[in-house]
């Protein structure tokens, strides 16, 4: 059994205020790309994790990965897992989050085990919700665990880029200054096609690319890069960090500007939204 690991990517993010636990509260519109990693499960004594692939040596020295916690949570057993890595790590697209959701899928159809609520998935991470969900567009609100469907979102060419340099969530949420934003509208548009979203989204925030900006200036550079390519209708960063991902009017702007930006040390990936 196989299946794709979607990259998550969030449109929008905006930090909506702190918990006195120290949590932030968000409102973000993500989501999925048709890249991303590739999991396997295959039958195999006790649980294991074998890693390869173009990014595997960014999980070197990794203690317990998240597949395997992820595993042991809904009691799996008797399962060799594979991850083919793809997506840089620590890259603001959610890679480990939906590594994990996506062998929660695989064991669960497998060994006709239940797949675990809201709280115990939480527990792992606050990405885990939004992807172990349908990988369609969501609206992901609180910590993470509020989720709603949206509809309207048109079909998008991507192009991902990160400059090769990790950036720690928690540096950046500790560089944001202010800490309760304003959210997005209550209520979503319904978008005409990809240009019409990016003006929309030119609009909304990702409240983590400033401080990111501050700690990583290769961000602010490769976000004015992206931003300057012919087709490019909006750059913008994802997560916390460090990808950049620019909105391309069509496929041959879009793999245009991927020939362009692709110089060694970079990760630069062009890739269409999931519907």
């Amino acid at each position: 059994m196989r299946a794709t690991a979607p990259a998550k990517i969030n449109l929008t993010l905006h930090v909506t205020g702190q918990r006195a636990d120290g949590y932030h509260l968000l409102d973000s519109l993500v989501i999925f790309t048709e890249f991303g990693d590739e999991v396997a499960l295959h039958a195999g004594t006790g649980l294991s994790l074998a890693v390869t692939g173009p990014q595997a040596a960014g999980l070197l020295g990794e203690g317990d990965n998240l597949i395997l916690r992820a595993a042991r949570l809904i009691g799996a057993r008797d399962a060799a897992l594979s991850l083919e890595k793809h997506l840089p790590v620590a890259s603001g697209m959610g890679g480990g989050s939906s590594d994990a959701a996506t062998a929660l899928r695989l064991v669960a159809r497998a060994q006709g085990l239940t797949l675990p609520g809201t709280a115990a998935l939480m527990r792992l991470g606050a990405d885990l919700p939004v992807c172990l969900a349908a990988p369609r567009p969501t609206r992901m609100r609180g910590l993470g665990e509020h989720l709603e469907p949206v509809l309207g979102v048109p079909p998008l060419w991507l192009l991902l880029v990160n400059p090769g340099v990790g950036l720690s969530t928690p540096a950046v949420f500790k560089a944001l200054t202010k800490k309760h934003n304003p959210p997005m509208p209550a209520a979503l548009p319904r978008w005409r096609d990809a240009a019409d979203l990016a003006v929309w989204l030119s609009g909304m925030r990702n409240d983590l690319e400033a401080p990111a900006r501050a700690l990583l200036p290769p961000v602010a550079a490769l976000l004015d890069e992206l931003g300057t390519q012919p087709g490019c209708l909006l750059a913008r960063m994802t997560g916390s960090g460090a990808t950049c991902v620019g909105i391309f009017a069509d496929e041959r702007t879009c793999r245009a500007a991927e020939r362009r930006l692709s110089v060694p040390g970079r990760f630069v990936q062009a890739t269409r939204s999931l519907a």
